[in-house]
């Protein structure tokens, strides 16, 4: 298997990441987040459901990827390290009530002298458990670590060429998922069977390049249940007159391009179709302040700007930045677009807009997801915005 990404583009990516270390006065960071291992490393395996660690030290070339015995293999195929840099520990660490692979890794450390000056963990991480803590800090004699939390997911906000490319096919490769949903949607045709439709389209991808499995199912409810943003499918069948709201995203290589919208089932009323067109009017109205420069909560006052004079409040924030996806969210968590958010954008970061209404019986919602250029906001899909009609 070929890298994803030149060599040079990963060592760039450790420089940038011993850069904020020291910064923060950081000598070792523990990375626990399997988007952070896969950024920093290229390892990509189905295995962070055991304890697995990338090990970044201020003064070292290369990190190290720490992880179960039989998933070392896959860095062989995935990751730019040395084969010395991979190291695996024993699969009796696996379900052990007697053993952990953190005891192990507390040794390796120790062995690496990696045990001495600030230490720093990503506390707030998903993948990081109170048992992991604990075991570290007693096992290497730290009164308590430093909070590493977001600090890959900073130096990951500016894309590379390369990562924008994968985006941008995320990106088409959600318009034919997207399009292809919606023609499935008709009376009788069951909410899961257009999901699958959905699934095989996002992952076939295009005859040109093929998708990945996406980070966490989509959004997709039907009618009332709409109200709730982070709902699932059911196997009922569509009728006429419902409202079937989708949000998903097209995968490149771990890239999430997300892009949502809503298909009526029959010919739409009046009132749905006018309240699509005003979050249609906002989201453009976000999209046009882009550029490197401004600051997240621009686009979230241009966007209430719009919905004030319609007489429509919303007080949740219409987006947040996106790239690298793994299980349970494609988000990067560093910043949001929200009134306060004071987060300047730079070129090539990428963001999801996503100025959905949640109604009282249904909701409603056009999203894109875009790159910041000194031109301003350049979207990744090409789906009408408007509700789309089945």
């Amino acid at each position: 298997m070929p890298l994803l990404f030149d060599t040079d583009e990963y060592r760039a990516r450790v420089a940038r990441t011993q850069a904020a270390m020291r910064n923060r006065g950081i000598d070792v960071l523990l990375v626990s987040n399997p988007a952070n291992q896969f950024y920093l490393t290229g390892y990509d395996g189905w295995s962070f459901y055991t304890p697995q660690m990338v090990v970044v030290s201020v003064d070292a070339e290369e990190p190290f990827w720490f992880g179960r015995k039989m998933d070392a293999v896959g860095a062989k195929f995935t990751a730019y390290l040395r084969e010395d840099n991979v190291i695996p520990y024993p699969d009796k660490y696996v379900g052990s009530d007697d053993l952990h692979p953190m005891d192990y890794l507390v040794e390796l450390l120790k062995e690496k002298g990696w045990d001495k000056g600030r230490i720093a963990a990503e506390q707030d991480d998903y993948y990081y458990t109170a048992k992991w803590n604990r075991i570290l800090v007693q096992g290497l004699g730290q009164g308590e670590f430093e909070d590493g939390f977001l600090l890959v997911n900073r130096v990951r906000m500016v894309k590379s060429p390369r990562e924008l490319e994968y985006m941008s096919q995320a990106g088409q490769i959600a318009t034919l998922a997207m399009d292809s949903a919606r023609r499935l949607c008709r009376p009788g045709i069951r909410q899961c069977d257009v999901m699958a439709e959905l699934y095989r389209v996002t992952t076939s991808g295009t005859p040109e390049f093929g998708g990945t499995f996406p980070c966490k199912p989509p959004n997709a409810m039907v009618g009332e249940i709409a109200s709730a943003p982070h709902l699932s499918w059911t196997d009922a069948p569509l009728e006429e007159g419902e409202v079937f709201y989708i949000e998903m995203g097209g995968i490149r290589h771990r890239y999430h391009s997300p892009l949502s919208r809503c298909v009526y089932v029959g010919d739409p009323p009046a009132g749905l179709v006018e309240t699509t067109k005003v979050i249609r009017e906002g989201l453009e109205a976000a999209l046009d302040v882009v550029r490197p420069g401004i600051e997240c909560q621009e686009m979230a006052h241009a966007w209430e700007a719009v919905i004030r004079r319609h007489g429509i409040e919303k007080d949740s924030r219409i987006g947040y930045p996106v790239g690298i996806g793994f299980p349970p969210t494609w988000g990067e968590l560093t910043c949001s677009l929200r009134a306060g958010d004071t987060t300047v954008m730079e070129e090539n970061m990428t963001f999801h807009c996503i100025p959905a209404l949640w109604l009282e019986n249904y909701g409603l919602v056009v999203s894109e997801t875009f790159a910041v250029t000194e031109g301003g906001a350049r979207c990744f899909a090409n789906c009408p915005r408007e509700l789309l009609t089945a």
